[in-house]
């Protein structure tokens, strides 16, 4: 069943110089969950951050980090990031050979188990992984960079995942990240998300204009 929507606004886009100041802005500004995107180098070609920077904004914030690890090999660091206080903790299915096992280790660790498929894999991959996870994240754009255009394809691949996950029974949450701005934001609810990722749209204008972003993704 779809779910009221959750706004996770992403770091990514905020001012790094400030980080704690901006992850405070955004929780009072009516943020759901904070989105914090973890770079490698490797599996995506970016680096961003790691376990010290979300033990650092864990104290600015008590709702749920949403903790997204675009890293390969992944297994190393999820008790690393579990310590560092992530609430949500997502993997790509594209990023390592036992995802199944990955999931499994995350819940063991007492943490919501997320999955993410990157543009170009499909709804199927779920088939074996739906019972092991709290979360799926679909990108909209190819992992690696903010700011990009939405991936209209994305759109049929979320009519399938909420399909599938209304099938079966499941509380999931069904995310999508990337390109998210108030049009796309309305496009994807209506395929059947019930979070969504945003950075230039929520960290546009400001501090002052943190609420008016947030209630403008929401769909007014």
């Amino acid at each position: 069943m779809q779910q009221p929507v959750r706004i996770a606004p992403s770091i990514l886009s905020a001012d790094f110089a400030r980080l704690g100041e901006e992850v405070r802005a955004v929780d009072e500004a009516g943020a759901d969950w904070i989105h914090v995107d973890v770079m490698d180098g490797h599996f995506v070609p970016n680096i961003t951050i790691g376990p010290a920077v979300v033990k650092a904004i864990r104290p600015h914030t008590a709702k749920p980090l949403d903790v997204h690890l675009m890293i390969a090999p992944v297994d190393a660091f999820l008790d690393q990031f579990a310590e560092a206080g992530a609430d949500t903790i997502s993997i790509h299915v594209e990023a390592g050979p036992h995802t199944h096992r990955s999931l499994q280790h995350i819940r063991k660790l007492g943490k919501r188990a997320g999955v993410v498929l990157t543009p170009q894999t499909p709804a199927k991959a779920l088939d074996y992984l739906l019972e092991e996870v709290d979360l799926v994240l679909v990108m909209s754009v190819n992992p690696g960079f903010g700011g990009q255009g939405f991936i209209p394809s994305a759109l049929r691949k979320i009519e399938s995942i909420r399909k599938m996950i209304d099938k079966a029974g499941l509380t999931i949450d069904l995310e999508v990240d990337g390109g998210i701005d108030a049009e796309t934001a309305l496009t994807a609810i209506a395929a059947g998300a019930d979070a969504l990722v945003a950075g230039t749209a929520t960290f546009r204008g400001g501090a002052s204009a943190y609420a008016a972003n947030i209630r403008a993704l929401r769909g007014g």
